[in-house]
């Protein structure tokens, strides 16, 4: 179990692990997710850090379909900050606890501010990460924001 899993039981929410054969040469792990577990990529969310200026906390999390892009304008809007940009991946392990590829935005070190795009409440279910690579968690929107205090916002590219 990761603690992505282990939170979620905890909370006694309704969700489902589902794994899949990890393939370490795919250059895009969310949507590998999505082609090995038969999903729409609408349905599969990814979990990236953001590093943010002007704000009270230093790093931010957003989750959006792993087939947009993020806009760092909007995160940034989203949160208050005044400039967001990625952070740095080895930055990201620290201070989720988790590898890349595998970040869940559930069961973080250490919680930080929390957007989820807006585009996963229009979705019944979605899928995050749950904490490595080949280990997703399906799971309602509304209970993902409820367990990681997060905000709704459009935060994607075209």
């Amino acid at each position: 179990m990761t603690p992505a899993i282990n939170l979620a039981k905890k909370a006694k929410i309704d969700f489902q692990v589902r794994e899949y054969q990890h393939d370490p040469n795919s250059e895009s792990y969310g949507e590998e997710a999505a082609a090995a577990l038969g999903l729409a990529p609408q349905q599969v969310f990814k979990t990236l850090l953001v590093s943010l200026s002007g704000h009270k906390s230093p790093l931010a999390v957003a989750v959006i379909p792993v087939s947009h892009k993020l806009s760092l304008k909007a995160i940034a809007k989203a949160l208050g900050a005044k400039k967001a940009e990625m952070a740095d991946p080895k930055v990201a392990e620290r201070s989720s606890g988790y590898i890349v590829g595998g970040i869940s935005p559930l069961g973080q070190k250490k919680a930080l501010p929390t957007v989820i795009d807006s585009s996963a409440e229009t979705q019944p279910r979605i899928n995050v990460s749950a904490g490595k690579r080949g280990l997703e968690i399906e799971l309602a929107a509304t209970d993902l924001a409820t367990l990681t205090r997060a905000t709704f916002a459009a935060i994607t590219t075209d």
